[in-house]
């Protein structure tokens, strides 16, 4: 699925803000060390996206009882959930200009209850008409999200019988439910009472 950008132009998907803080120098620092591996917009997008999804521990996966946020305190913590994750995939895209958005679904149990909403980012590389959804969730049994701008591989594809969705818009900045989970929990039990159900 294409998601649906909520602005008509690039710009702000390239922009820095509170949360997507890529002129941090620890954003900015990483960003550079991994473009020095590189060289080219589609091999730094997909060496990024490997460096958070596999370097970057899923706070629940790793009982880290931590919330973070902000792109540079999940890079400098190396913890998170998929939106802090998603935040500083964000921000090491944007830190080398690459247009990237944060898109969501509404996920829920195996029976179809307990719906959550789960992040992951789109990005649109030189060259490319389109953005591409990429889920830098992490690993682990049973879940294998790959760099794939061809055939999406995210970590969990929708099932539409149990009610779950893939959100059309694509954002430039975290919606407020969101945000403001993260924002209040202050650790991941309370966090999880508090994940939105919807957007």
């Amino acid at each position: 699925m294409e998601p649906i950008p909520e602005h008509p132009d690039l710009p702000p998907y390239l922009a820095a803000d509170e949360v997507i803080d890529h002129g941090h120098p620890l954003v900015r620092e990483t960003a550079a060390d991994l473009w020095a591996d590189t060289g080219d917009a589609y091999s730094y997008a997909e060496a990024a996206f490997v460096f958070v999804r596999d370097t970057i521990p899923h706070s629940n996966d790793a009982d880290d009882p931590r919330v973070t946020w902000r792109a540079s305190d999940v890079l400098r913590l190396r913890t998170g959930i998929c939106y802090a994750k998603a935040h500083a995939l964000t921000a090491l895209l944007r830190a080398r200009d690459v247009p990237t958005g944060l898109c969501y679904q509404l996920l829920a149990e195996d029976d179809g209850s307990g719906a959550v909403v789960h992040g992951l980012v789109a990005l649109r590389l030189p060259g490319r008409s389109g953005w591409s959804r990429i889920d830098p969730r992490g690993n682990k049994p049973g879940v294998d999200a790959r760099f794939s701008l061809e055939v999406e591989r995210l970590a969990f594809p929708v099932r539409p019988e149990l009610g779950e969705i893939d959100y059309p818009t694509l954002y430039a900045a975290p919606p407020a439910p969101v945000l403001d989970a993260l924002r209040e929990a202050p650790d991941r039990k309370a966090l999880w009472d508090l994940l939105p159900t919807g957007l």
